[in-house]
């Protein structure tokens, strides 16, 4: 069980890295979308939006490369943890997001269901801090 679980490491790391660079992408190409989930106890919510954006495309880059890995997995464990407010705000404010693609607003599940995925991105980012195991 245990080599069946290593084997997928690498090919989760392939996708868990191109997709935090996309996330980080649309903080770009969509800043009030993501502004709109920002707790209104932050200031400046579209520079916050900026910034986890640069930080999503930077640990993407990181995780992929070998030696930045280590660091970029751990700095993908800090990124989760800071914007889990804003998705604690998202599931509990009932904040109507306006620029939905399809136009519609998240449902319940959605909102709901982002705070256990958090923790799960986080284990799996945890993962990459690990030092691989020795072969027998």
């Amino acid at each position: 069980m245990t080599s069946v679980v290593h084997r997928l490491k690498r090919p989760i790391l392939y996708l868990m890295g191109p997709a935090y660079v996309v996330a980080g992408v649309l903080h770009f190409v969509v800043p009030d979308l993501y502004a709109q989930i920002i707790p209104p106890i932050f200031p400046a919510p579209l520079a916050l939006v900026y910034l986890s954006g640069l930080a999503e495309i930077a640990v993407g880059v990181g995780l992929l490369v070998p030696r930045t890995r280590y660091y970029a997995a751990w700095g993908t464990v800090a990124l989760l943890l800071a914007v889990y407010p804003a998705n604690i705000y998202m599931a509990t404010s009932g904040v109507v997001i306006d620029g939905m693609p399809g136009g519609g607003d998240p449902s319940a599940v959605v909102r709901w269901g982002r705070l256990p995925l958090q923790g799960v991105l986080i284990l799996l980012a945890l993962w990459y801090t690990k030092p691989k195991p020795e072969s027998a």
